[in-house]
Protein backbone atom coordinates (compact mmCIF):
# COMPACT_ATOMS: atom_id res chain seq x y z
CA UNK A 1 0.00 0.00 0.00
CA UNK A 2 1.55 3.13 -1.05
CA UNK A 3 1.50 6.44 1.38
CA UNK A 4 -1.66 8.24 -0.21
CA UNK A 5 -3.74 5.00 -0.05
CA UNK A 6 -2.55 3.88 3.54
CA UNK A 7 -3.11 7.51 4.98
CA UNK A 8 -6.57 7.66 3.18
CA UNK A 9 -7.76 4.38 4.33
CA UNK A 10 -6.23 4.96 8.15
CA UNK A 11 -7.88 8.28 7.91
CA UNK A 12 -11.55 6.79 7.86
CA UNK A 13 -13.79 7.11 10.59
CA UNK A 14 -13.68 4.43 13.92
CA UNK A 15 -14.47 3.91 17.13
CA UNK A 16 -11.76 4.92 19.56
CA UNK A 17 -10.88 2.26 22.23
CA UNK A 18 -10.66 2.86 25.77
CA UNK A 19 -11.33 7.13 26.87
CA UNK A 20 -11.49 9.45 23.83
CA UNK A 21 -8.49 11.81 23.75
CA UNK A 22 -10.00 13.22 20.84
CA UNK A 23 -8.72 16.65 19.83
CA UNK A 24 -9.74 18.85 16.88
CA UNK A 25 -6.73 19.48 14.29
CA UNK A 26 -5.63 22.96 14.61
CA UNK A 27 -7.62 25.50 12.29
CA UNK A 28 -4.85 27.89 12.97
CA UNK A 29 -1.13 27.52 10.87
CA UNK A 30 1.79 28.31 13.00
CA UNK A 31 3.66 31.06 11.23
CA UNK A 32 7.36 29.55 10.92
CA UNK A 33 10.30 32.05 10.03
CA UNK A 34 13.41 31.32 7.93
CA UNK A 35 15.78 28.97 10.41
CA UNK A 36 13.05 28.21 12.86
CA UNK A 37 13.90 25.62 14.59
CA UNK A 38 12.18 22.07 15.44
CA UNK A 39 13.03 19.62 18.13
CA UNK A 40 11.98 15.76 18.16
CA UNK A 41 12.05 14.24 21.82
CA UNK A 42 11.23 11.21 23.28
CA UNK A 43 12.63 7.16 23.31
CA UNK A 44 13.19 4.65 20.53
CA UNK A 45 10.25 5.47 18.43
CA UNK A 46 11.09 8.87 17.97
CA UNK A 47 15.21 7.39 17.54
CA UNK A 48 14.32 5.00 15.46
CA UNK A 49 18.30 4.92 14.23
CA UNK A 50 19.05 8.67 14.31
CA UNK A 51 22.51 9.75 14.32
CA UNK A 52 23.49 10.28 18.23
CA UNK A 53 27.39 10.23 17.49
CA UNK A 54 27.65 13.54 16.49
CA UNK A 55 23.94 15.06 15.57
CA UNK A 56 23.09 18.02 13.35
CA UNK A 57 20.07 19.90 12.00
CA UNK A 58 18.35 17.69 8.95
CA UNK A 59 20.72 14.55 8.88
CA UNK A 60 20.69 11.50 10.04
CA UNK A 61 17.08 11.81 11.56
CA UNK A 62 16.44 8.39 11.41
CA UNK A 63 13.66 6.07 9.63
CA UNK A 64 10.43 7.09 12.12
CA UNK A 65 7.82 9.50 11.88
CA UNK A 66 10.28 13.03 12.58
CA UNK A 67 12.83 11.92 9.22
CA UNK A 68 8.83 12.16 7.45
CA UNK A 69 7.50 15.26 8.79
CA UNK A 70 10.72 16.77 8.13
CA UNK A 71 11.21 15.65 4.36
CA UNK A 72 7.48 17.08 3.81
CA UNK A 73 8.55 20.19 6.03
CA UNK A 74 11.28 20.93 3.55
CA UNK A 75 9.79 20.27 0.40
CA UNK A 76 6.52 22.55 1.32
CA UNK A 77 8.90 25.02 3.07
CA UNK A 78 12.18 24.89 1.30
CA UNK A 79 12.69 29.47 1.54
CA UNK A 80 13.02 29.11 5.07
CA UNK A 81 15.77 26.64 5.56
CA UNK A 82 14.26 25.22 8.77
CA UNK A 83 16.33 23.41 11.03
CA UNK A 84 14.94 20.40 12.28
CA UNK A 85 16.61 18.37 15.07
CA UNK A 86 15.78 14.50 16.66
CA UNK A 87 17.12 13.79 19.68
CA UNK A 88 15.62 10.40 20.74
CA UNK A 89 16.92 7.75 22.62
CA UNK A 90 16.07 4.85 22.64
CA UNK A 91 14.97 3.14 26.33
CA UNK A 92 14.52 6.88 27.82
CA UNK A 93 12.15 7.32 30.39
CA UNK A 94 10.95 10.62 31.60
CA UNK A 95 13.57 10.80 34.23
CA UNK A 96 15.99 10.25 31.25
CA UNK A 97 14.77 13.47 29.66
CA UNK A 98 15.02 15.63 32.79
CA UNK A 99 18.77 14.64 33.19
CA UNK A 100 19.60 15.71 29.72
CA UNK A 101 17.14 18.28 29.50
CA UNK A 102 19.56 21.44 29.25
CA UNK A 103 22.12 20.13 26.33
CA UNK A 104 19.27 18.41 24.06
CA UNK A 105 16.43 20.71 24.58
CA UNK A 106 16.94 24.24 26.13
CA UNK A 107 20.54 24.54 24.92
CA UNK A 108 19.12 23.69 21.10
CA UNK A 109 16.06 27.02 21.58
CA UNK A 110 13.71 25.19 19.44
CA UNK A 111 10.67 27.20 17.83
CA UNK A 112 8.85 24.00 17.91
CA UNK A 113 8.94 21.42 20.44
CA UNK A 114 7.44 17.81 20.13
CA UNK A 115 8.07 15.24 23.05
CA UNK A 116 6.86 11.74 22.84
CA UNK A 117 7.58 9.68 26.05
CA UNK A 118 5.82 6.84 28.16
CA UNK A 119 5.59 3.61 26.81
CA UNK A 120 8.99 2.51 28.61
CA UNK A 121 7.85 4.23 32.12
CA UNK A 122 5.59 1.23 32.43
CA UNK A 123 7.33 -1.35 29.82
CA UNK A 124 10.57 -1.66 31.98
CA UNK A 125 8.33 -1.21 34.91
CA UNK A 126 6.35 -4.42 33.73
CA UNK A 127 9.89 -5.65 33.24
CA UNK A 128 10.95 -5.53 36.69
CA UNK A 129 13.76 -2.82 35.53
CA UNK A 130 11.81 0.17 36.98
CA UNK A 131 9.68 1.35 40.03
CA UNK A 132 7.90 4.19 38.46
CA UNK A 133 4.09 4.66 39.07
CA UNK A 134 1.54 6.26 36.95
CA UNK A 135 1.82 9.44 39.15
CA UNK A 136 5.53 9.52 38.66
CA UNK A 137 5.61 9.97 34.94
CA UNK A 138 2.45 12.48 35.28
CA UNK A 139 4.55 14.25 37.88
CA UNK A 140 7.91 14.13 36.21
CA UNK A 141 6.25 15.25 33.16
CA UNK A 142 4.38 18.14 34.31
CA UNK A 143 7.68 19.18 36.17
CA UNK A 144 9.81 18.78 32.72
CA UNK A 145 7.23 20.63 30.74
CA UNK A 146 7.20 24.11 33.61
CA UNK A 147 10.98 23.74 33.35
CA UNK A 148 11.07 24.53 29.79
CA UNK A 149 8.33 26.76 29.45
CA UNK A 150 10.44 29.10 32.35
CA UNK A 151 13.35 28.33 29.85
CA UNK A 152 12.04 28.45 26.73
CA UNK A 153 8.83 31.01 26.67
CA UNK A 154 8.18 31.30 23.21
CA UNK A 155 8.56 27.86 22.37
CA UNK A 156 5.15 26.20 21.14
CA UNK A 157 4.61 22.78 22.68
CA UNK A 158 3.59 19.42 20.82
CA UNK A 159 2.70 16.69 23.22
CA UNK A 160 2.45 13.79 21.37
CA UNK A 161 -0.19 10.57 22.87
CA UNK A 162 1.96 7.50 23.84
CA UNK A 163 0.32 4.60 22.24
CA UNK A 164 0.56 0.91 21.86
CA UNK A 165 -1.56 -1.85 19.16
CA UNK A 166 -3.05 -4.61 20.31
CA UNK A 167 0.23 -6.73 18.56
CA UNK A 168 3.44 -8.43 19.53
CA UNK A 169 4.23 -8.09 23.37
CA UNK A 170 1.18 -5.76 23.98
CA UNK A 171 -1.38 -8.09 22.99
CA UNK A 172 0.19 -11.12 24.73
CA UNK A 173 0.52 -9.10 27.74
CA UNK A 174 -2.42 -6.94 27.89
CA UNK A 175 -3.58 -7.46 31.37
CA UNK A 176 -0.36 -6.30 32.63
CA UNK A 177 -0.39 -3.24 30.34
CA UNK A 178 -3.87 -2.32 31.42
CA UNK A 179 -5.88 -0.80 32.65
CA UNK A 180 -2.43 1.35 33.53
CA UNK A 181 -1.54 2.42 30.47
CA UNK A 182 -4.99 4.02 29.99
CA UNK A 183 -3.84 5.57 33.32
CA UNK A 184 -1.13 7.05 32.18
CA UNK A 185 -2.40 8.30 28.61
CA UNK A 186 -4.90 9.99 30.57
CA UNK A 187 -1.95 11.66 32.42
CA UNK A 188 -0.45 12.42 29.27
CA UNK A 189 -3.64 14.77 28.18
CA UNK A 190 -3.88 16.30 31.73
CA UNK A 191 -0.31 17.47 31.56
CA UNK A 192 -0.61 18.80 27.83
CA UNK A 193 -3.86 20.84 28.41
CA UNK A 194 -2.50 22.08 31.80
CA UNK A 195 0.79 23.11 29.97
CA UNK A 196 -1.05 24.98 27.00
CA UNK A 197 0.57 22.70 24.26
CA UNK A 198 -1.26 20.99 21.72
CA UNK A 199 -1.93 17.34 21.91
CA UNK A 200 -1.35 14.85 18.81
CA UNK A 201 -3.41 12.22 19.58
CA UNK A 202 -1.29 9.40 18.24
CA UNK A 203 -3.63 6.34 19.98
CA UNK A 204 -6.74 7.65 18.88
CA UNK A 205 -5.42 7.52 15.14
CA UNK A 206 -4.32 3.98 15.49
CA UNK A 207 -7.61 3.16 17.18
CA UNK A 208 -9.14 4.79 13.90
CA UNK A 209 -6.57 3.03 11.70
CA UNK A 210 -7.71 -0.36 12.99
CA UNK A 211 -11.40 0.40 13.32
CA UNK A 212 -11.16 1.09 9.58
CA UNK A 213 -9.49 -2.24 9.14
CA UNK A 214 -5.99 -1.83 9.02
CA UNK A 215 -4.36 -4.92 11.18
CA UNK A 216 -2.43 -3.48 14.16
CA UNK A 217 0.35 -5.88 12.94
CA UNK A 218 0.88 -3.80 9.75
CA UNK A 219 1.61 -0.37 12.03
CA UNK A 220 3.25 -1.57 14.94
CA UNK A 221 4.96 -6.22 14.74
CA UNK A 222 5.38 -5.76 18.46
CA UNK A 223 2.45 -3.41 19.50
CA UNK A 224 5.64 -0.36 20.12
CA UNK A 225 7.21 0.33 17.68
CA UNK A 226 5.84 1.60 14.20
CA UNK A 227 6.54 0.10 11.03
CA UNK A 228 7.01 2.69 8.39
CA UNK A 229 3.51 2.85 7.36
CA UNK A 230 2.50 3.47 11.16
CA UNK A 231 5.81 6.22 11.04
CA UNK A 232 3.97 7.81 8.24
CA UNK A 233 0.75 8.15 9.32
CA UNK A 234 2.18 9.26 12.32
CA UNK A 235 3.73 11.98 10.26
CA UNK A 236 0.68 13.06 8.38
CA UNK A 237 -1.05 13.09 11.81
CA UNK A 238 1.32 15.58 13.31
CA UNK A 239 1.34 18.26 10.78
CA UNK A 240 -2.98 18.57 11.28
CA UNK A 241 -2.01 18.19 14.38
CA UNK A 242 0.16 21.01 14.89
CA UNK A 243 -0.62 23.33 11.91
CA UNK A 244 2.45 23.27 10.15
Amino acid sequence: MNRRSFISTAAASGAAAWFSTDRAFSTEKISLSAGDVILFQGDSITDSGRNKKDPVANEGLGRGYPSFIAADLHRDHEQLKLQIHNRGISGHKVPDLAKRWDRDCIDIKPRILSILIGVNDIWHKLNGNYDGTAEVYRDGFAALLERTKKSLPGTTLAICEPFVLMSGTVKQNKDKWFPEFDTRRQYALEVSDNAGAIWVPFQKMFDDAVAAGTKPDDLAGDGVHPTQAGAMLMAETWRKSVGI
